[in-house]
């Protein structure tokens, strides 16, 4: 077994633990801080493949746009933050661990471009100015267009869902507009002239 096909082992193993653990903890820290470490190694899968602009893309957008959404989600349940800071030292242990597993498998990539470089050039190597980005975007809007357009409407109807389930009324803090009513005001409706008599010079 090469050294590549064992890094393949490696990253698919922590991604089906990383994936495992997402959906088990109790704790939605926790679940992050995993859901992380399964984009890093489906990032890493792609690298492998070649497919150089999917993995950035996913740890870039991914990563960054996970912790932004469970930020999100925090604020809208109001979720007591007192705590979750207080408990800083309680999650450090999991965040250490993954970071840990990061790093372990990073040395693991960098070992196999150093001391196996010969075996590289394996793969089918693409000819001078091959964009991969390009190749990925003709086969996404040509050959798997419906299926990406579906994919589009199970994440729009994940969206509507999610902001139904999150929203609460609240009569007393929250304020609703309608647009209707907006469109026929008039100017004697939001302004209002105050006849003042003028100030006696002393």
């Amino acid at each position: 077994m090469g050294f590549e096909k064992f890094l393949f082992y490696v990253f698919a193993i922590v991604l089906i633990f990383a994936a495992v653990r997402v959906i088990t903890v109790r704790n939605s820290v926790h679940a992050a801080l995993f859901l992380v470490l399964a984009f890093f190694n489906s990032a890493a899968l792609w690298m492998l493949l070649q497919a150089e602009f999917l993995a950035i893309t996913l740890v870039l957008v991914y990563v960054g746009a996970v912790m932004v959404l469970f930020l999100f989600v925090v604020m809208m349940l109001d979720i007591n933050l007192a705590p979750l800071r207080e408990g800083f030292i309680k999650y450090l242990p999991v965040g250490a661990a993954v970071g840990l597993i990061i790093v372990v498998e990073m040395g693991l990539v960098e070992v196999h471009s150093r001391l196996f470089a010969a075996e590289q050039y394996h793969l089918i190597q693409q000819p001078a100015g091959y964009s991969n980005t390009k190749v990925l975007g003709e086969a996404l809007y040509t050959v798997y267009v419906y299926p990406f357009e579906i994919a589009a409407v199970i994440l729009l109807v994940a969206i509507i869902a999610a902001i139904a389930l999150t929203m609460r009324k609240r009569p007393e803090t929250t304020k609703y507009q309608d647009p209707a009513q907006q469109v026929l005001v008039k100017r004697g409706d939001r302004i209002r002239l105050v006849k003042m008599p003028a100030e006696k010079k002393l």
